[in-house]
């Protein structure tokens, strides 16, 4: 019984279990913050991402064992646990890419698609055992998002700039919300997409500040694009 336990589970299951866990707890604390302000990829993402990186690393270190057991001192195996776990970093890339949206001249989604990179890396590190060092850059990207991320909004604030608020009802094209005000030659620093009760979305749009611009007629244009409920600007 003990050595079917054996041969089910491995030597290594608990080290697995801990190892597993713990890429878990570290990716989710990041997936949290991310989801705690209303990005594409959230909690659930990076958990995944993590577990996944974690249990590729895993594999690359214990799924082989047999292989070399096997075959040790008959063929000339080779073993490099570092070769899989290469091409999690480098394939990750595609679901990064999957969190990056433009919306004419503004891209959103780059700490995002750039945290998932990093939580994958995390889960490589847990999965090799190296936990110190997780634990360690967890913190550091979760300062990083936090801390920096208010560093940046006041240094943007001291910037001259007007913020739009616009009230649309789900399925609202924003580009053609972007095009208009691109069309008065405004330069577009940030657009933000917040999701209400009963199926609103609040758009907060920030343009670079024209003291030129005729802010009637840009509001009239664009309260007239079909599922635009309320337009107005923010100080």
């Amino acid at each position: 019984m003990a050595a079917f336990m054996d041969q089910i589970f491995g030597e290594h299951f608990l080290v697995i279990m801990l190892r597993i866990f713990i890429a878990l707890i570290l990716s989710g604390i990041i997936g949290f913050e991310r989801e705690f302000k209303n990005h594409s990829a959230g909690f659930r993402t990076h958990i995944l991402v993590g577990i996944g990186s974690c249990l590729v690393m895993l594999l690359s270190q214990y799924g082989f064992e047999p292989i070399l057991d096997k075959y040790e001192g008959v063929v000339n195996v080779r073993f490099d646990p570092s070769r899989i776990a290469s091409y999690v970093i480098s394939g990750i890339g595609f679901l990064g890419a999957g969190t990056i949206i433009v919306y004419g001249g503004t891209i959103r989604g780059l700490t995002t698609a750039a945290s998932i990179w990093a939580v994958a890396g995390l889960g490589l590190v847990v999965g090799v055992g190296m936990y110190a060092m997780a634990i360690f850059t967890t913190l550091v990207i979760l300062l990083s998002l936090i801390f920096l991320n208010n560093i940046e909004r006041r240094i943007v604030k001291g910037h001259s700039s007007n913020l739009i608020e616009i009230v649309a009802i789900h399925g609202v094209e924003v580009n053609n919300i972007l095009s208009i005000i691109e069309k008065y030659e405004l330069v577009i620093k940030n657009v933000e997409i917040i999701k209400s009760e009963n199926n609103v979305r609040n758009i907060y749009i920030k343009i670079e500040r024209d003291d030129t611009l005729d802010f009637v007629r840009l509001f009239a244009e664009i309260s007239s694009i079909d599922k635009v409920i309320n337009i107005s600007e923010r100080t």
